[in-house]
């Protein structure tokens, strides 16, 4: 007795009979055993190219992308993470970054860690390029906390996502052109601070809509 009904090979059930018939059986279930490998094989090889697929996608979004190397709650330069927003002492600032005359969002929940109950010292809460100081203590604070704790670069030839040649880079506080090292520049109160990254250059417009911060 054959049964060809294994594998999910359609099967009219038990078969009872000669012996040629039952060669005749078998090589119709290896038959459909092979057809079966391979439509598993293909599904197999389109799981493959759909993963190589959403792993593209993703290099290619991360060309762009804004957050990279996001800290996880460790202190960064004397800044803790805390649970809740310090009291002490509560201010504001802009910082606009331009990409070659391309507008770069700051994104919002800068300081807040993906993975992490807490929230640093220096955050944003929106992607509107407002910067807030909350702090427990009194202390200086910097651009380049900022970047820090954003997880981004702010360098000679990297300022977050932009990258240009050495020299390039432009800086502005409270419209006026800041000669120094861009990481230095203090973030006070209602500081409006503007990174060029490349041309075209232009002298920025005041920012003005604060929103009550």
């Amino acid at each position: 007795m054959v049964n060809d009904g294994f594998l999910g090979c359609k099967s009219s059930g038990a078969l009872r009979t000669t012996f040629p018939q039952e060669i005749a059986v078998i090589r119709r279930i290896h038959s459909c055993a092979a057809r079966q490998q391979r439509s598993l094989a293909i599904t197999f090889d389109g799981f493959r190219l759909g993963l190589a697929f959403v792993a593209a996608l993703g290099a290619l979004g991360g060309a762009h992308a804004v957050q990279a190397d996001a800290p996880t709650g460790d202190t960064i330069d004397g800044i803790r993470c805390d649970r809740s927003e310090g009291a002490v002492f509560h201010i504001h600032q802009h910082v606009m970054l331009l990409d070659h005359g391309r507008s770069v969002p700051i994104p919002n929940d800068v300081g807040r860690p993906v993975l992490g109950e807490c929230l640093y010292w220096i955050h944003t809460h929106s992607a509107d390029g407002i910067v807030h100081v909350e702090s427990p203590v009194f202390r200086s604070f910097t651009l380049g906390n900022f970047f820090d704790v954003w997880g981004q670069p702010l360098s000679a030839t990297a300022a977050g996502p932009a990258r240009f040649k050495k020299g390039a880079l432009r800086a502005y506080v409270d419209g006026r052109r800041y000669s120094g090292d861009p990481r230095g520049i203090e973030m006070t109160l209602h500081a409006d601070i503007v990174l060029e990254a490349g041309q075209p250059y232009h002298t920025p417009a005041p920012f003005t809509d604060w929103n009550g911060n």
